[in-house]
């Protein structure tokens, strides 16, 4: 993995290729599920599957698999991409993480106050709130990406620090929002398993295989206790040695080779699952309904204003500065592609609602919003460029 001011550029290499994938996996399940084969769609989201050891059993539809299980994989794979970001990364101290910092802050409070301002009057729906606050990273990167080599680097780095800090507060918001239920001898149990790890840490343990075994018993305690799943993979990673000895980096080293995994399976294996619409019974009034409304709503001008208004009132108050190289207009067009909220987004959905009328709407919200901010953070990044372009060709040359 080679790095340019900081930043990964294998990361973002393979996140353009990887944010295909995603783009061809979800068209895929739209297709399906508005076809003939609509019924064989919902069977493989509902087909049983049981895993049993003696006293212990878990038995979950596949749809519940895929976003419990595969799904804490990419979320270990935040958690260490946090975590090196935090440790010496571009989160790292307060000149770099400050600007992005206060941009995701933005671009997670004003979409929840969106959303929640057309749901007030549908008090069902408020558990939705967090929906359009996160901000999709693989797919965001992968667009931004897709511009070509002329986006500046920091324009990237800008755009990941506001992505993974939305992930953190994706996670915090899970945490706190969306548990129930809660038994806590299971929870003690992963945390045993848990604190074990960390003393593993402590001891100097580098070899990853102990993570992955204890992470295991970690995973199912936390998906036992009623907490979600997933934020087991963001507590294994933290534990993972980041400290370089003899050039080797453990941490570094499970995350340059679980990147494409998660990349080209198992984000484009949770989005077949999760983002297949169905457009039966539906009409254009449909898509103002407020549910659907609320979360495109909040994707699409929550994002942009939140991410870009604190960026512009942070700069102008003194409290940080622009990257070298990145103009307003730059700015404008990165908070709009924040607005791609895909893959979390649609997580967060299933954890907020569970009727299949309520898990539609959520899909076509986020499909809208993410549809829409893609669409107007291309055009302005392009015209944004291209007039940096016209100004560099306008600066004479000198003899």
């Amino acid at each position: 993995m080679t790095h340019t001011d900081g930043a990964p550029q294998g990361f973002f290499n393979k996140d353009t290729a990887g944010g295909i994938v995603l783009i061809v996996a979800a068209f895929l399940a739209l297709i399906i599920n508005n076809s003939p084969l609509s019924s064989w769609y919902t069977a493989l989201l509902d087909a049983p599957v049981i895993v049993k050891a003696g006293p212990l059993e878990i038995n979950k539809p596949l749809l519940l698999w895929v976003n419990d299980g595969l799904m804490a994989i990419f979320f270990f794979l935040v958690g260490l991409e946090i975590k090196r970001e935090v440790v010496k990364g571009e989160l790292s101290s307060i000149d770099r993480a400050a600007l992005p910092l206060i941009a995701a802050v933005g671009g997670m409070m004003i979409p929840a106050l969106v959303f929640v301002g057309v749901n007030l009057s549908n008090p069902a729906n408020l558990d939705g709130w967090a929906i359009p606050a996160a901000t999709d990273i693989a797919f965001a990167l992968g667009i931004l990406a897709l511009l070509g080599p002329r986006v500046p680097i920091a324009l990237k780095v800008f755009l990941l620090g506001i992505a993974i800090i939305d992930d953190l507060g994706a996670i915090i918001a899970i945490a706190l929002f969306y548990t129930d239920n809660l038994s806590t001898t299971s929870l003690m149990f992963g945390l045993g398993g848990f604190g074990v790890l960390v003393a593993l840490n402590r001891l100097g343990v580098r070899a990853i295989t102990p993570y992955v075994l204890i992470g295991l018993v970690v995973w199912v305690g936390v998906l036992k206790s009623g907490v979600h799943a997933t934020l087991a993979g963001v507590m294994i990673a933290l534990t993972v040695p980041l400290e370089e000895k003899d050039g080797h980096s453990p941490l570094e080293s499970v995350e340059h080779g679980l990147h494409p995994w998660v990349a080209f399976m198992i984000i484009p294996i949770f989005a077949f699952f999760n983002s297949g619409v169905s457009f039966a019974g539906m009409s254009f009034a449909s898509l103002l309904d407020p549910l659907p409304l609320g979360i495109a709503a909040g994707l699409f001008i929550g994002k942009q204003v939140g991410v870009f208004s604190f960026s512009f009132l942070s700069v102008k108050l003194g409290l940080c500065r622009l990257p070298r190289g990145v103009g307003w207009k730059q700015v404008y067009g990165v908070a709009c592609l924040t607005g791609i909220g895909f893959t979390m987004s649609l997580f967060i959905g299933t954890l907020a609602f569970d009727t299949a009328e309520q898990l539609n709407a959520v899909r076509l919200g986020v499909i809208m919003g993410s549809v829409l901010s893609t669409i107007l953070g291309v055009v302005v990044l392009k015209r944004a460029i291209a007039q940096m372009d016209t100004n560099i060709s306008d600066v004479p040359s000198r003899a």
